[in-house]
């Protein structure tokens, strides 16, 4: 995607052939900041302060993550050392977990001076297939917005949440990529973008990336959905996920089981862009998903710029008062449309999801690692 109309990814091999580059994402929409990667404890500090986010970033940055390690320290120990510290970072989304399995299994069988090599080149790789199959899911998401366009005279409203565009992939996204496909084909659209507290995703990045596509979009309170869709203001939801279970739950960003309640109420479609990688066909109980819970001081404060053009943080809410901050909930088979593939619109359900995917349904790749 462009940044001021340059081609960017949201992570990359810099020209010393070694350190990892990233697009600090705490510093949008406010400041265009990179930072350099040299350490496993830099990879690992990223994800877990989220200056790289969203499930196929989180992957990509770790399999870099092990890059970084296995250059100061390619022993068996160093590697499962590496691997344990990064899987620890963040605990929901299931891209880093198996992003790990992918790098070990690219190395652990390997010499040792063989070993950063290989790793480079599976890292490399698990970035190009994300890019792959986030340009199939664009055009996979795209016919849906294509048969609703044909139908009416005016733009196609879309729903999304969180951030599920080229910031939270390694490039052109998972939910966002049908509308950018969409935007490009010409479609006519608009994008209604929830803010998506507490750490505004929506607000701070889906809406500065889509306006430097020159996506219209307006940005809402997260609690506005439902009254857009009760008004025939909605004609689709599309929203990411940070991972499928082997039924079809599928678990994302905390608000998005009310987003797709009300859609079901309201009769407006609602769809997942997922990424094969985010399906763990190891887990059938949602319940069973960890749901991280993040810092009090996401909820009690919030930054950004002044009148003055300072940015400044401030806090919200009554010294003294508690804080509950879960990341994640996690919405029903039974409320979703269908799920935006790679391989195509697969249904909600086991059955599907085994038929579209059927090496990943016999042998996942999610299990411990060892």
């Amino acid at each position: 995607m462009n940044v001021n109309g340059v081609p960017t990814r949201s992570i990359w091999v810099e020209d010393d052939g070694w350190s990892v580059g990233i697009i600090d994402q705490r510093e949008l929409p406010h400041r265009f900041v990179t930072a350099r990667l040299t350490t496993l404890a830099d990879a690992a500090q990223a994800i877990a302060a989220m200056q790289v986010r969203g499930a196929p970033l989180i992957g990509a940055a770790a399999a870099y993550g092990v890059c970084l390690a296995l250059r100061a320290d390619a022993s068996d120990q160093a590697l499962e050392h590496a691997c344990a510290v990064l899987l620890a970072t963040r605990p929901t989304a299931v891209n880093l977990k198996w992003a790990l399995h992918e790098m070990m299994a690219a190395v652990r069988n390997r010499a040792r001076e063989e070993r950063m090599s290989a790793a480079y080149r599976r890292a490399g790789e698990i970035c190009e297939e994300d890019i792959g199959i986030n340009r199939a899911i664009g055009r996979h998401g795209a016919k849906l917005i294509s048969a609703i366009a044909s139908a009416k005279a005016s733009p196609v409203q879309v729903l999304t949440h969180c951030n599920a565009g080229w910031l939270a992939t390694v490039d052109v996204g998972t939910a966002l990529a049908p509308i950018y496909v969409a935007h490009d084909e010409g479609m006519r659209l608009h994008v209604w973008v929830d803010e998506t507290r507490p750490r505004n995703q929506g607000a701070a990045l889906t809406a500065w990336e889509l306006g430097q596509h020159g996506v219209p979009h307006t940005v809402i309170a997260d609690n506005t959905g439902g009254h857009l869709m009760q008004r025939g203001m909605v004609d689709l939801a599309i929203v990411g996920t940070d991972r499928v279970t082997a039924k079809g739950d599928v678990c994302n960003k905390i608000g998005t089981y009310l987003k797709a309640l009300a859609a079901k109420d309201n009769n407006v479609p609602f769809y997942v862009g997922a990424p094969s990688p985010s399906i763990d066909f190891a887990l059938e109980d949602a319940s069973d998903i960890p749901i991280e819970q993040r810092g009090a001081e996401e909820v009690a404060n919030i930054t950004g710029r002044t009148a003055g053009g300072r940015l400044a943080t401030v806090r919200l809410i009554p010294e003294g008062s508690g804080v509950a901050n879960y990341a994640f909930d996690v919405t029903p088979a039974r409320l979703i449309t269908g799920l935006i593939t790679e391989r195509g619109v697969v249904g909600a359900s086991q059955q599907a999801l085994a038929r579209a995917f059927p090496e990943r349904a016999v042998r996942s790749g999610s299990g411990p690692l060892r």
